[in-house]
């Protein structure tokens, strides 16, 4: 993955963390202000004019309807009072009987095509079919918002992350005018992501796959493309075929803090374990790069575990260790439900073959 789209879905991630209540009282002045009078928006204009070619009417037709939408900074500020961080009330919302009964039967349907993506990019089927699971609940959730009025709310007033969400505007235009698609007809979230893997616009045109070799890449209809695409993502992101994705670890006093300080990219081998009283929970683990995780719940114990590269890779689709270890923990579920159906298909067989003619 380019450090520029890292950069972006990082910036992403962190928009729940930033103060921003400062700015709200401009939002009621601007709401009922059309984008197209305004300069920043002119500006904007120009550069998809002499950048990539667009007609000045037709991106004044887009623009000129839309007005701030109130709802849309609404969900992206951080609450006043943000909440305590806590894994298990986290990991209580993915990993859970409807995604887990749901993911069985959305992976165990798909199989083969699941099949043919880990071949290509050596990504699990548990994992492509978690992502989807976390993300939408394998696309039932996909949000309702119209991402071009989504994203352009946010790129000229959300002015923490403006610079990201007006690159988000200019690649959904650009996505748009690939995808023989009316600008305005997208919808999302509200931070502008689309179907059912919440690919961003940049994320779509970078990185999704015409899995279904019919001459378009499409994120919002075609299961084909958008399997292998998340498939393609994770690779992209550094996913590694037959590494593990991470495992529980212990420690003993309190060196190990400078690991957890040191953040979730794997850069620690086992002799820098040691030296800080961090032990995999399988003595037989391989000495792979890894980094300490912490996974938190006030007034219980903290989970530690060690994360691989591919664990770091599933940080780049959302830069939480919560969201990756959701992730993980949600495909181990799924994947034990496949074995399981397996293991009693089986038994079936052998148990008809045994019967009386």
């Amino acid at each position: 993955m380019s450090d520029n789209l890292v950069t972006r879905r990082r910036a992403l991630a962190r928009l729940c963390t930033l103060p921003f209540i400062a700015c709200a009282p401009r939002y009621v002045a601007a709401a009922t202000t059309s984008f197209v009078e305004r300069e920043d928006v002119r500006a904007f204009m120009a550069l998809m004019q002499t950048k990539h070619g667009f007609d000045e009417a037709r991106l004044v037709k887009a623009l000129q309807p839309l007005t701030l939408d109130p709802q849309v900074i609404k969900l992206i500020l951080p609450p006043k009072s943000p909440a305590q961080r806590s894994w298990k009330r986290y990991r209580s919302r993915f990993v859970e009987p409807v995604r887990i009964g749901g993911g069985i039967d959305y992976g165990s349907a798909r199989m083969p095509l699941l099949k043919r993506a880990q071949e290509q990019y050596g990504v699990p089927p548990e994992i492509v079919v978690a992502i989807l699971g976390v993300e939408t609940i394998y696309g039932r959730n996909v949000g309702d918002f119209q991402t071009l009025s989504a994203l352009a709310t946010l790129a000229f007033n959300y002015p923490p992350r403006a610079d990201l969400f007006r690159d988000e505007l200019e690649a959904l235009f650009l996505l748009a005018r690939e995808q023989g698609a009316d600008v305005e007809s997208y919808v999302g979230s509200y931070a502008g992501a689309l179907g059912p893997a919440q690919f961003l616009p940049s994320s779509w045109r970078h990185y999704g796959v015409d899995f279904d070799a019919d001459g378009r890449v499409d994120m919002l209809n075609s299961e084909t493309d958008i399997l292998a695409s998340v498939a393609r993502y994770l690779h992209d992101s550094g996913w590694t075929a037959d590494e593990p994705v991470a495992v529980p670890a212990q420690v003993q006093g309190d060196s190990y803090r400078k690991l957890i300080d040191a953040g979730i990219e794997p850069r620690f081998r086992l002799d820098s374990l040691q030296e800080a009283g961090v032990k995999p929970a399988k003595a037989d683990g391989e000495d792979l790069p890894c980094a300490l995780i912490d996974l938190t719940t006030p007034g219980q114990p903290t989970e530690f575990w060690l994360g691989y590269r591919n664990f770091y890779a599933l940080t780049r689709y959302n830069r939480s260790s919560f969201y990756a270890m959701s992730v993980f923990q949600l495909a181990n579920a799924v994947r034990e439900g496949w074995d399981k159906q397996a293991k009693s298909n089986k038994g079936n067989k052998a148990a008809g073959s045994t019967r009386p003619g």
